[in-house]
């Protein structure tokens, strides 16, 4: 793509880290953190205290959720007292944990699980009880949590006395640091600031607030996936966008609501933190919570947050790269009457099969296709597919091919493998892979790419050195992390072949992704 319109999307959205180096490297989070947090349905009433915790650990292992892969227990606003004591330290609520908080970590520890309590970037917390925040304390509380065992620590954003954010939350990232301990570090800003959070939080956290407070309801739960996920390209190992906890099983919503919010976190990479008291819920949150192929989706190791492929009139089409080359494809329908939705497998990137097996992860219904992804979907339903291609095909990625002029990049999210190819805006650059064909013959090739433009960019195509297409058409894609796929059927010779594809115009190639050859 232009490199003058790359300059221009950089100064618009902000500067972001491209490469895995960039993130925060404590090691944690590698897949998005699961577990508890109390605040979503007990807030700072009374019934938040040691029994509730140790109950939902309890439950965590008992009813399978553990192995499910929930395995933090988080403590919310109200642990505490609402003064320091002489040394300055933070005091547990002694009604609320009369045992104190280290007695409960090496509780939730006992059972294989880990522990995470939170406080505020500011000299207080969010509630207006007045409970001491971490500003000015950061190596102290740091320290404190640290003797208690405790593996994860939400930093909220009140009463922040206008300090500047980076400065805050890199302040408490330091002193985690320092202790030693591993500690997941959850940024709780909520995207208020500008630059916005997610544009320097990666190196800062584990995982970022990307909106306001959710509550149960369908509104506000749609408002924040529609806001969550144009951020994509900010996601990845170590480091999640964050659209605020779980709300499934707390009563606001519908059960096809709540497999849409669980849905659709899963899809784009979300944290998956229960928000509901596991010892009140109905059966049907336990099938929503515990649905592992659902849970897949989001923990996939590749730690690709889902992107849109179309969005119309409240139909909305997700996808996700999976480790493995399969895609998880959502059709949510956020209208008030059902609506068929459908995509392709063109348009999400897995084209060149002869045909595609469904797996519906809700319904666990397996069938065929050829091409079209469709389903009707009821009022604010979200049916999510994970999509294989059937027959063998095999994958080049275009970053290991022979490149002439351009470069591997990784900031438009979506592709296949580590990048993808970036060539010069010329005539004439090419990327050349070397493939192997063990009987030769027939075969179809499958060039995956990104066009973020409106013209064409079209290519030649030579097959050991023969031209077996001239101007083979890659129309604009919509957008540059929307991936699609151009087939061109060949004749391959036994043993290696050298597959080229030219750019023929001054735009040059599209961003060029990976080869199937099948």
């Amino acid at each position: 793509m232009l490199r003058k319109a790359l300059l221009a999307a950089v100064l618009v959205v902000g500067l972001m880290p491209s490469a895995p180096a960039m993130a925060l490297e404590n090691g944690l989070a590698r897949t998005p953190p699961m577990g508890f947090n109390n605040w979503n349905s007990t807030g700072c009433r009374a019934d938040f205290n040691e029994a509730m915790v140790k109950g939902i650990a309890d439950i965590f292992v008992s009813r399978g959720l553990k192995d499910a892969g929930y395995q933090y227990v988080n403590l919310d606003d109200c642990w505490a007292k609402t003064s320091r004591d002489s040394s300055g330290n933070l005091v547990p609520d002694p009604v609320r944990f009369p045992n104190g908080i280290k007695a409960l970590a090496d509780y939730i520890h006992g059972k294989g699980l880990k522990i995470g309590i939170y406080t505020s970037a500011g000299t207080k917390t969010c509630n207006t009880a007045g409970f001491p925040g971490g500003l000015g304390h950061e190596q102290q509380d740091a320290n404190l949590f640290a003797s208690w065992g405790i593996d994860y620590l939400k930093y909220d954003n009140c009463n922040n006395q206008g300090v500047d954010a980076q400065q805050r939350y890199k302040a408490m990232r330091d002193a985690l640091a320092r202790t030693g301990r591993p500690i997941v570090y959850s940024i709780c800003e909520w995207g208020r600031t500008d630059p916005k959070v997610w544009t320097w939080g990666a190196p800062v956290g584990n995982l970022w607030r990307t909106t306001g407070d959710i509550s149960d309801n369908w509104g506000s739960m749609i408002g924040k996936a529609q806001a969550n996920r144009a951020l994509a390209q900010y996601a990845g190992p170590g480091h999640w966008n964050d659209p605020d906890m779980l709300e499934v099983g707390n009563g606001g919503m519908t059960a096809t609501e709540y497999r849409t919010h669980f849905s659709l976190w899963a899809i784009m990479a979300a944290p998956l933190l229960i928000g509901s008291d596991l010892r009140k819920v109905n059966a049907d949150t336990f099938t929503i919570l515990e649905n592992r192929d659902v849970i897949a989706i989001d923990q996939d190791p590749l730690g690709r947050q889902g992107t849109v492929v179309s969005s119309s009139s409240g139909k909305v089409v997700y996808s996700k790269v999976l480790e493995n080359g399969d895609r998880a494809v959502a059709l949510s329908n956020e209208t008030t009457s059902t609506q068929t939705i459908s995509t392709t497998a063109a348009a999400i990137g897995l084209g060149g099969g002869a045909s595609y097996t469904l797996k519906d992860l809700w319904s666990k219904q397996v069938r065929t296709v050829s091409s079209t992804i469709s389903a009707s979907v009821p009022a604010h339903g979200t049916v999510l597919y994970r999509v294989t291609r059937s027959g063998s095909m095999t994958r080049y990625e275009a970053e290991s091919a022979l490149i002439s002029a351009g470069v591997v990049e990784s900031n438009h999210v979506g592709f296949s493998g580590t990048g993808f190819v970036n060539s010069d805006n010329a005539v004439g650059p090419y990327v050349e892979w070397t493939i192997n064909s063990a009987a030769g013959g027939a075969a179809t090739l499958s060039f995956g790419y990104a066009n973020g433009t409106t013209v064409s960019r079209p290519l030649d195509v030579s097959v050991n050195g023969v031209l077996a297409r001239d101007e083979l058409a890659f129309a604009g894609t919509g957008a540059w992390t929307t991936y699609l796929a151009v087939q061109l059927p060949v004749t391959l010779q036994p043993g290696e072949n050298k597959i080229r594809v030219t750019a023929t115009t001054a735009n040059g190639a599209p961003n060029l992704d990976y080869l199937d050859v099948g």
